[in-house]
């Protein structure tokens, strides 16, 4: 069992909402996981927050789970 079973229990949602907050928190939760010093991303924090670049790179992650979702949920159809 992983951390994210415990978090994530399942990907379904009720609606695309649901699913778009459950994305930016999975992406939230994965750069957690793959830099666990919360002191070392805070300090980053100035980095990023001003930089197009990473936001656009962060906006993709949470787009890239979402997809993942969404086609978890039939696209809420």
């Amino acid at each position: 069992m992983s951390l994210f079973d415990d978090l994530i229990p399942t990907l379904i949602t009720d609606t695309p909402a649901q699913g778009r907050e459950l994305a930016i928190m999975m992406a939230r939760k994965t750069i957690a996981t793959l830099q666990p010093d919360a002191d070392a991303r805070a300090s980053l924090r100035d980095d990023y927050a001003n930089d197009t670049e990473q936001l656009l790179a962060a906006g993709h992650i949470v787009a890239v789970e979402f997809q993942t979702i969404a086609a978890a949920n039939n696209y809420w159809r």
